[in-house]
């Protein structure tokens, strides 16, 4: 007989536990995988073991996103590869093939590479979940739990976690460093541009500094140069496959601001500042209603952000561009990195994470302490209370305290 399995996490809690993407928090998965009897509530289901392991899925397929394209581009490209180990919750004694159970709960602990041990190891780290519109690009995680019932019937029951990734709020303090680039057209002008942070979130705003200066030594020839206007564009670049032979390369333009100039570059150069909005994405649809959100994606205020996966990565860079007579116009691409939180939910979640690396510190990842299994066997006493049933008679009632 089939078994009702069903995963829980811990009580008023989620099953993600740290944040990946911090190796102080030892980001984990924990909960218990749940068997019951899925027909009848009395009859016995027979364990042979029982695994659990975490499986990252990834698609893509770029031309999704057109309608005439769709149709004639190759078909998607999907991957599946475990994430971490495997953990076996149960196995039934040596010589039996099977054991008939009335009830498990079996608590696991399921670890997610967090990056230590150097850069190899830090690759390891799984990218976050993600789906592009028109599923051009998706990642998703999900709990695979394995039930063996006897030598011949084995079942796997799939069960969807979101993962966000929190190395790239922008309240850490290496994104809060000043950028800077320059940038020399024609030996004539230089063009160069600094950002004051370089990580921004849902309507964060974004300042560049931008200064065009003369050559000295050609300073006669320099102020025959006409700035005509100054632009700053927020650009989204994803590619496919990227690791592949064929990486294919999709560049949008997501916000842009132009400032008209329309003056001779002067002896001691030009100074402006120029900043725009990041753009957030709507949540709420045509009549201000949250939809429900899908399981195995959290609710982003972005479309997308900086990610590097097995098929794909998406950056980001503000692009500034002058636009000159008399030189060749001049363009820059600084990259930054788009977090899917606002600058004041990076702040928030500051205090949090702070705890969690203190909670962490006194857990061993190679032997976690969990609770004891609770399995209730068929011809154990007491084994239809367990389940909320007695025998009145020779029928079996419902068990009321």
């Amino acid at each position: 007989m089939a078994a009702f399995v069903r995963v829980s996490g811990p009580p008023n809690g989620n099953f993600l536990v740290g944040y990946p993407g911090i190796s102080a928090t030892l980001p984990r998965i924990e909960g218990k995988v749940e068997i019951r009897p899925s027909v009848g509530i009395s009859a016995p289901v027979n364990v042979s073991f029982v695994t659990i392991y975490l499986q990252r899925k990834e698609t893509i397929h770029p031309s999704a996103d057109s309608v005439t394209k769709k149709h004639l581009a190759p078909p998607r490209k999907e991957i599946v590869e475990r994430v971490g180990k495997e953990m076996l919750l149960y196995r039934c004694a040596a010589g039996r093939d099977y054991e008939e159970v009335m009830s498990m709960d079996l608590p696991f602990v399921l670890f997610i590479p967090c990056g230590r041990g150097g850069t190899e190891a830090s690759r390891r780290v799984p990218a976050a979940s993600l789906q592009l519109p028109s599923r051009t690009a998706e990642t998703y995680y999900e709990m695979v739990v394995t039930v063996q019932q006897g030598p011949a019937e084995q079942r796997k029951h799939t069960f969807p976690v979101p993962i966000m990734r929190y190395d790239t709020l922008s309240t850490f303090g290496m994104y809060n460093r000043p950028e800077t680039a320059e940038k020399v057209s024609d030996h004539l002008v230089t063009l160069g541009v600094s950002l004051p942070r370089w990580s921004y979130g849902p309507l964060d705003p974004v300042s560049v500094y931008v200064k065009l200066t003369p050559n000295p030594d050609w300073l006669s020839k320099a102020r025959k140069v006409t700035i005509n206007k100054i632009s700053i564009s927020i650009d989204e670049e994803i590619v496919f496959n990227h690791e592949g032979d064929e990486p294919q390369r999709k560049v949008k333009s997501i916000a842009k601001k132009t400032e008209q100039v329309g003056v001779r570059l002067p002896d001691q150069g030009y100074l402006t500042t120029l900043g725009l909005v990041y753009p957030t994405k709507d949540l709420r649809d045509a009549d201000g209603i949250l939809p429900r959100g899908k399981a195995a994606f959290p609710s982003y205020a972005v479309s997308g952000f900086t990610t590097t996966a097995t098929l794909y990565k998406i950056e980001y860079y503000v692009t500034v561009k002058a636009h000159l007579t008399g030189a060749r116009d001049i363009v820059i691409r600084q990259p930054i990195v788009v977090c899917p939180i606002d600058h004041t939910g990076c702040r928030e979640e500051m205090e949090a994470i702070e705890q969690a690396a203190r909670d962490a510190a006194t857990i061993n990842p190679d032997n976690p302490i969990l609770p004891h299994p609770r399995i209730v066997r068929f011809n154990d006493p007491n084994a239809l209370s367990s389940i909320g049933v007695t025998v009145v008679g020779n029928m079996k009632k419902p068990l009321i305290d």
